[in-house]
């Protein structure tokens, strides 16, 4: 769907001394870093989604073009212009018996392996939940994607948390996985509530379903319930007004940060192609020039700071 992985395999591993870190659409990182992602193609990507497979007649009109050189569905360009994920959706419900839909989401794991593209599920437990940072001119909603076979299963209702609209100025909301729930409606034999749902996580949807009209709406960031949610991009991180990250040629040191820390070098697909520790420097002798992001999260300090290897 997104991204060929282009850096030899042992640089793209995801370490697991670093949980998940808060996504910050300011940060110009184009990727979702869950922790249990696998680096396959959808890892992580913004991906779209309508209620079109229902006969509805929904789409999403994008404030500039989306695709890049590996997809046309790719998101980047409209991180860069809304420093976070932006769009109108325009609702409209064609042959629906009820209100129309859009979603913007993420999955957590990927693929299930190179050669089969279903969608992985993964244990989100340890986020403790979601935090999110969103503008909308309509109530949106936080659901909890399973995969076809499990939504199915429980007949398309999926625990989810309601969400209030926010016109004026971007809402920082965090919800725990106990805040989760299945709709009302839902009648069937098969329950699933919020923290059996994050035990086998696919995907974090982020649905506007509502009265026919179009609707503008903003994702600013997206996080574990213990996340940063609501920093304004990296400057806002905690311990980023002490620490800095300091190239000089190819080597990478941090300053202002007084106990360990570990720190990572990704690529603008955000994929790790570096690590190391504020201990010591690293050196990036071996990487292509081009823009990167530093990303330093230890007990104390957590920020993110973007270079530029000549």
């Amino acid at each position: 769907m997104n991204k060929k992985l282009t850096i030899a395999s042992a640089l793209l591993a995801a370490s697991s001394a670093f949980a998940f870190v808060t996504w910050n659409g300011a940060d110009g990182v184009y990727k979702v870093d869950t922790e249990i992602g696998n680096d396959t193609e959808t890892a992580g990507y913004w991906f779209s989604y309508d209620d079109s497979g229902d006969k509805g007649a929904s789409s999403v009109t994008w404030p500039v073009e989306r695709g890049n050189e590996y997809s046309a569905d790719a998101m980047d360009p409209i991180i860069d212009y809304c420093q976070g994920v932006c769009g109108t959706a325009v609702l409209d419900k064609g042959q629906l018996t009820y209100n129309p839909f859009v979603g913007i989401g993420f999955n957590v794991v990927g693929e299930t392996s190179a050669t089969d593209n279903t969608p992985a599920a993964g244990d989100a437990s340890s986020w403790g939940g979601i935090c999110i940072t969103y503008t909308s001119a309509a109530a949106p909603s936080l659901e909890l994607g399973l995969g076809d076979a499990v939504d199915a299963t429980i007949g398309y209702a999926n625990p989810a948390a309601s969400l209030a609209k926010a016109t004026s100025a971007p809402v920082t909301k965090t919800i725990a996985w106990s805040g989760f729930a299945q709709p009302s409606w839902y009648k069937g034999a098969t329950k699933m509530d919020g923290v059996t749902a994050a035990s086998q996580l696919v995907a974090i949807k982020f649905k506007l379903q509502a009265a026919p009209g179009s609707y503008e709406f903003n994702i600013k960031s997206v996080g574990p319930y213990a996340g940063t949610c609501g920093s304004i991009g990296i400057k806002a991180a905690r311990g980023a007004s002490a620490a800095k990250a300091i190239l000089s040629g190819r080597t990478l040191s941090v300053a202002g940060v007084n106990t360990a820390a570990n720190v990572e070098v990704l690529n603008l697909q955000g994929q790790v192609v570096a690590k190391g520790n504020t201990a010591s420097a690293l050196s990036l002798a071996n990487l292509d020039a081009g823009v990167y992001m530093v990303r330093v999260a230890g007990k104390s300090v957590n920020f993110s700071n973007k270079i530029v290897l000549k």
